[in-house]
């Protein structure tokens, strides 16, 4: 946890949200705006979030710091409370498909009309417009249609896709940073505006720096960005070790100390960048072949005290909560889990401010948890013609 338990400096407390999305890429971006003090509100329809079933681990990591309020929005009820709600929140997150709220009658036409300020921030796979806006889709699409899969990660392998939905959360950082300029930009001029975010769009900008440049060589494997000794490698025990000798001096420091166990490095051919790139197949199996005579443990033995770039790969959860750094930097919380005496971990704020702030403070809210709460805020301020304290 970051600072002092109960750190009073929240950045965003004045900040409101109405989130309506599902899944991951809203959840996620209204996440990072509740860890930094905003009021976020999870809109749910009766059924919850589907990822409340899915992965409820993954739903309270992405959900914590919010309130849960339960609307059926496709019954004149519900979207009447939701335009009732407005005019007190700032921002709309959500994830529908293009033209979806529009057919509820809750397009940005009719927030606007009910709240000139909102920000309306949508979420989708391919944007509000263009031949694939409404094709459905997952991030492993997104992904494949944003030049990922064309920047290769060594000499002669195809790119695999990652774990990590990196789509899906390039998105949500996004999303989060354009609300934020947004609403600063509504309470200048008065008036709010639609942001429209694409995932696909998110995962491009990641990759096109490096994957665009490939236009004008013979093949992409050529990239001078890519390397034969900046890659993962497998140890004698089959576990894994990442070694990152980009810089020449970090090379020869390798060897250098290596040599005498692995003769095969007792060379200076390699000792300058533009060699080691233009051998870069070469210098991929010198290393493999390598890093494959020794234990995992032996090579953390024997690197640990020396400056160049290396790092066990954690392929567990385990191993990752056992870091020594991950532990000194207080960087996963156990928080209470769904059962008795059941945890779960969580990843906090991963910025350190001086101020200080506790990102961890409140769990994922239960389903309507805060309706009653929510709606009668609301009801208070029509009565009396004053905001909701």
């Amino acid at each position: 946890m970051t600072g002092s338990p109960g750190a009073p400096w929240l950045p965003m407390r004045d900040l409101r949200v109405l989130d309506l999305s599902r899944l991951l890429p809203g959840g996620f971006a209204g996440s990072l705006l509740a860890d930094l003090g905003a009021d976020v509100v999870k809109v749910e329809p009766p059924a919850g979030d589907p990822l409340r079933r899915i992965a409820p681990e993954t739903f309270a990591a992405i959900h914590r710091n919010k309130r849960s309020v339960v609307l059926n929005l496709v019954e004149p009820e519900g979207k009447r409370a939701l335009l009732d709600l407005l005019p007190e929140y700032d921002v709309v997150i959500e994830s529908h498909r293009p033209g979806v709220l529009d057919r509820l009658g809750l397009g940005y036409a009719e927030l606007r009309s009910a709240h000139p300020r909102v920000v309306l921030c949508s979420l989708t796979g391919f944007g509000q417009s263009g031949p694939y806006a409404g094709r459905p889709g997952h991030d492993v699409n997104f992904l494949a249609l944003s030049g990922f899969f064309a920047v290769p990660s060594r000499p002669g392998t195809r790119v695999e896709r990652p774990g990590v939905r990196i789509a899906d959360l390039a998105g949500a950082m996004y999303a989060a940073l354009s609300i934020t300029v947004a609403v600063q930009d509504a309470a200048r001029t008065g008036t709010g505006q639609h942001v429209d975010v694409a995932l696909h769009e998110a995962a491009t900008a990641w990759a096109g720096p490096l994957a665009l440049p490939s236009l004008r060589l013979p093949t992409p494997a050529d990239t001078p960005v890519l390397t034969g000794d900046n890659d993962v490698f497998t140890t004698r025990d089959g576990r894994r070790l990442a070694l990152a000798l980009v810089e020449d001096k970090f090379w020869r420091a390798f060897r250098d100390r290596m040599a005498g166990e692995f003769p095969e490095l007792a060379t200076d051919v390699y000792d300058r960048r533009a060699d080691r790139t233009q051998h870069k197949e070469t210098v991929s199996d010198l290393l493999a072949g390598v890093v494959a005579g020794r234990d995992l443990a032996w090579w953390a033995g024997e690197l640990a005290d020396l400056d160049v770039p290396w790092a066990p790969v954690h392929e567990t959860a385990a191993e990752l909560l056992d870091d020594v750094h991950v532990h000194a930097r207080r960087l996963v919380t156990a928080t209470p889990g769904r059962g008795r005496d059941q945890q779960w971990h969580q990843v906090r704020f991963p910025v350190l401010f001086g101020a200080g702030l506790d990102s961890l403070r409140t769990p994922a809210p239960a389903l309507g948890q805060h309706t009653g709460e929510v709606l009668s805020r609301t009801r208070t301020a029509h009565t009396t013609g004053k905001a909701a304290p």
